[in-house]
């Protein structure tokens, strides 16, 4: 599949009224169909096309499809399981989160120390890879929600998908079809939170 590479004095038609228009969609609202491979492709093509100071590319992508996202529910179950008191209902919702969307993108901020190049801003990369991917998945028609929830901390089910020590989940990004009617929330007035120097 192609790379996507830049292109010189692009003119983007409406891309402002794409960015003023997104809006996240319920992860427990979702259905499918989600993006198939070429347009996925293109979401994370997208997704890497960010700020990187000192082109480290401090992220990376764990897809959940298909069996994945039972298979990860399953381990979900599995950890939550020894937790004490756990309801039936608890382990079956755990079984099911990453059932909501037909597609789950894991951003995973992969981090460098020991470097000129602040931990922060490699942090703050791998948090705007996680907009592009949710920007580019609505100006393919999707909806997204980017999450952590507590799988994104918990250290038996980051060793288990592959998150090594020195990495973090930035989220968990649910795409697919919105199920019911999207609204928009209040947003911050602009100038309430805007001031000179």
């Amino acid at each position: 599949m192609p790379d996507y590479p830049a292109t010189q004095n692009i003119q983007v038609p409406n891309a402002l009224d794409l960015i003023l228009s997104r809006r996240s969609g319920s992860a427990k609202a979702m259905k499918g169909p989600g993006p198939n491979a070429e347009q996925l492709h293109r979401i994370l093509a997208a997704g890497v096309r960010v700020p990187d100071h000192g082109k480290l590319a401090p992220w990376r992508f764990i897809i959940f499809e298909g069996d994945g996202r039972t298979r990860m529910g399953a381990l979900l179950a599995e950890v939550a399981a020894g937790a004490p008191d756990i309801s039936p209902e608890r382990l079956e919702q755990e079984r099911a989160r990453f059932l909501r969307a037909p597609t789950v993108v894991g951003v995973v901020s992969r981090l460098r120390e020991q470097i000129p190049i602040p931990v922060w801003e490699q942090e703050l990369s791998a948090g705007a890879v996680c907009m592009n991917i949710v920007t580019a998945s609505h100006a393919m028609g999707f909806v997204a929600n980017w999450i952590t929830e507590w799988c994104a901390y918990h250290p038996k089910v980051l060793e288990k998908i592959g998150v090594r020590p020195t990495e973090r989940i930035a989220g968990y990004i649910y795409i697919g079809q919105s199920a019911a009617q999207l609204e928009d929330r209040p947003r911050p007035a602009v100038d309430s939170i805007t001031t000179r120097f």
